[in-house]
């Protein structure tokens, strides 16, 4: 093989630090746009956020200017003409036409040629964030790991399925198999085996179970230290509590249970502290606890018989260019060549950020427009009139690339009759309906509907006089 070197002349687009800029934007969350634009007033001197009171005063002035201007115009028709090209061209009126362009096409850097973001497609944002492991999800892949059948497999998961948040089963076996080719006995085998899963205790079906299964777990291990004698975990003191002393544990009335076990009062004390290490929820560890403060990106109401879209920018820093900064360099006092060229530097990133935002604000609009056209039924009747609705329809709608649309509704939030949504709420599969098959029903609109027969049938049973627990709507959700 001979080595050789060649002149190809090619073509491939680069993507400059401003667009990155833009993109980065485009798909932060409120939160997060509101602590970059704070970051770029602090790193840019030419930038400064508008004062509440000075807006409106601001908007006056522009009017008396405008009004002005006209009258100049109309008794002086000859100005317009003799303005030279630099004073009707200056930076702040860039056109926008560039930031259309790249919206509408939506492309990445490539390799050597030019390939659409549909070839060359990035993970969305929300795709990249860190989620935290659920109980449902720990448990299930410890399933898979256990060796079982795949029959004993499908009572498993059926099993974890109906745990609740704490981790304990809440319903009987015989309600839980109702329905399915399972028995009763494979079913209690199968526990068994989830009983032994981590977190220990879980998937008990009383607070006594869940110690008792800790316990067991504990006497395997040499814990001397915690109990007052060899074999205090596991058949004596501390098993005898749990049974059969568990209210009176909560009265701390120790000298009735030392009677009762015919033991000591200080031995019931040492026994109590192996049971204080215990976990009474399981799941606990697996429960997110953490509450966000959602701040909606946009409001939909609806004005005399039409839906209208309004941009929430309260709170957001209202950003301009410094008058003081425009009259410095307007007048050529900037000084050194050195000081003039880092003006310019700042006064591009300045113009860059704000056309940035601007382009942002109409892009959210234009796509929630797009949405609310779509899903109007939703908006007007409720979730039972939620309409299947995927990217690339509103990428067609508004003439812009399906990686735009989830960028413009990552992690963004619209307040509506129906409540606080996620824009992606709006954005699901569809399923076919066999009374009407050239039809198609939302997935989320068929599981309200389970989620309602659920609620229904358990109303009936509870009426009839039988105990529903709280995960059987869970279970026949699961199931399906």
């Amino acid at each position: 093989m001979k080595l050789r070197l060649d002149l190809r002349l090619s073509q491939k687009l680069i993507m400059t630090p401003q667009l990155q800029q833009a993109i980065k934007l485009l798909q932060l969350s409120r939160l997060e746009l509101q602590q970059s634009l704070t970051q770029h007033l602090m790193e840019n001197p030419l930038l400064e956020d508008l004062p509440a009171g000075a807006e409106d005063s601001e908007a006056t002035s522009a009017e008396e200017k405008a009004e002005d201007a006209a009258a100049s115009a109309d008794s002086e028709p000859s100005n317009a003409e003799e303005s030279t090209p630099e004073e009707r061209d200056t930076p702040d009126e860039a056109s926008a036409a560039g930031w259309e362009e790249y919206f509408g096409s939506d492309r990445r850097i490539g390799g050597s040629e030019s390939q659409s973001s549909s070839q060359d497609e990035f993970p969305s944002y929300e795709q990249t964030m860190a989620k935290a492991t659920s109980l449902e999800d720990h448990l299930l892949w410890q399933l898979s790991f256990s060796g079982l059948s795949d029959r004993e497999k499908g009572i498993g998961r059926l099993i974890i399925g109906n745990l609740d948040d704490d981790g304990y089963l809440r319903m009987s076996l015989a309600e839980m198999v109702g329905g399915t080719d399972f028995s009763e006995i494979d079913a209690e085998s199968v526990l068994k085996d989830i009983q032994s899963f981590d977190p220990t205790g879980v998937a008990a079906r009383d607070l006594a179970e869940c110690l008792l299964l800790q316990i067991g777990h504990l006497g395997k291990s040499p814990m001397g230290s915690l109990g007052a004698r060899p074999g205090a975990l596991k058949g004596s003191i501390v098993e005898a509590i749990v049974q059969h002393h568990l209210k009176d544990l909560e009265k701390k009335q120790y000298a009735r249970i030392a009677k009762a076990l015919d033991v000591t009062v200080e031995e019931v004390f040492q026994a109590t502290k192996v049971i204080e290490v215990l976990e009474p929820k399981p799941g606990r560890p697996f429960t997110n606890t953490q509450n966000y403060v959602i701040v909606p990106d946009v409001f939909v109401v609806k004005n005399e018989g039409e839906w209208v879209v309004l941009l929430n920018d309260d709170g957001l820093p209202r950003m301009r260019i410094s008058p003081y900064y425009k009259q410095l360099m307007g007048a050529g006092e900037s000084g050194s060549a050195e000081t003039k060229a880092y003006l310019d530097e700042k006064l591009r990133a300045a113009q860059w950020v704000i056309r940035s935002i601007e382009q942002r604000n109409k892009t959210i609009v234009k796509v929630v427009s797009s949405i609310v056209k779509f899903q109007e039924q939703f908006f007007e009747k409720g979730v039972q009139h939620l309409k299947p609705l995927v990217l690339k329809q509103v990428a067609e709608d508004i003439g812009m690339h399906e990686s735009t649309i989830s960028r413009v509704t990552a992690n963004k939030y619209m307040y509506c009759p129906q409540g606080m949504l996620e824009l992606k709420f709006f954005f699901n599969a569809g399923l076919q309906r066999t009374d009407q098959p050239s039809d198609m029903m939302s997935s989320v609109t068929v599981r309200e509907m389970i989620r309602k027969i659920a609620h229904a049938a358990g109303s009936d049973r509870a009426t009839a006089g039988g105990q529903v627990s709280g995960g059987r709507t869970y279970s026949i959700r699961h199931s399906t």
